[in-house]
């Protein structure tokens, strides 16, 4: 797997970041304002991390936009963020595309309206060719239903005769996965002082590196994010290896 570029003339950046962003509600709480005040304020704060990625020589940046569980939210507030989802997709692609960054998607994308559905398609097509950082946005994303879909799809393979069950191993599951081709995240960051994967990349995240910071998500600058990435430089990474 190829590596970013050092930082800070020392140790590597990591090649993938994924953040769950989380604390969009209670920035806006804080200000007496509605939530999705905090979900536009967010929206800045993907602006301003996209940047700083590309800035530190970060290949990869993952960010948790809409779990399938963010369904169970109030009526009024996921239409906010649907609609918060078309206004990024429409103001923000042709920017990213002339700074060379590749948008892509994953999750369930059924239950997503056509209008949003189509803006994916154009918004992939449009920045597929670039190089200089892919920004996955994980939307209607559940990592459980990620290793489900998977599996009924190694279960058929082997029902219709094309693979054998006994070849089944990490490598041919890791091909069923809608995130196949971008590198497992090395490092995934979660705001608003929270710990846990909230169903984030479950099978992917066997071998990150965590870091938790308590700045809520409106508020994560290039700063959170440098601080992040000097944490991570600071681990060592063992992959069930002996330490030195």
């Amino acid at each position: 797997m190829a590596l970013a570029p050092s930082y800070g003339g020392q140790a590597l950046v990591p090649l993938h970041v994924a953040i769950i962003m989380d604390g969009n509600g209670r920035w806006a709480k804080a200000r007496g304002l509605p939530r999705i005040a905090g979900h536009r304020q967010g929206v800045s704060a993907v602006r301003e991390c996209v940047q700083a990625c590309i800035d530190l020589g970060i290949r990869y940046l993952t960010i948790y936009t809409f779990s399938s569980e963010n369904w169970k939210r109030p009526a009024a507030e996921v239409d906010d963020l649907m609609g918060l989802l078309r206004f990024y997709i429409r103001r923000e692609v042709a920017e990213l595309s002339r700074n060379g960054v590749s948008v892509r998607f994953i999750g369930e994308r059924s239950r997503l309206a056509p209008d949003i559905n189509r803006l994916i398609d154009e918004s992939e097509a449009e920045t597929r060719a670039n190089r200089r950082l892919t920004l996955t946005l994980a939307v209607n994303y559940g990592g459980r239903q990620e290793i489900i879909d998977a599996v009924r799809e190694l279960v058929r393979d082997a029902r219709d005769g094309r693979i054998e069950p006994g070849r089944i191993d990490e490598a041919l599951f890791r091909e069923r996965l809608q995130s196949h081709d971008l590198p497992d995240p090395d490092l995934v960051i979660r705001t608003s002082g929270e710990q846990r994967l909230s169903n984030f990349l479950l099978w992917q995240s066997a071998y990150t590196e965590f870091v938790f910071t308590p700045t809520l998500w409106p508020d994560f600058s290039r700063h959170d994010l440098e601080n992040a990435v000097k944490e991570f430089q600071r681990r060592e990474r063992r992959y069930g290896g002996a330490g030195g």
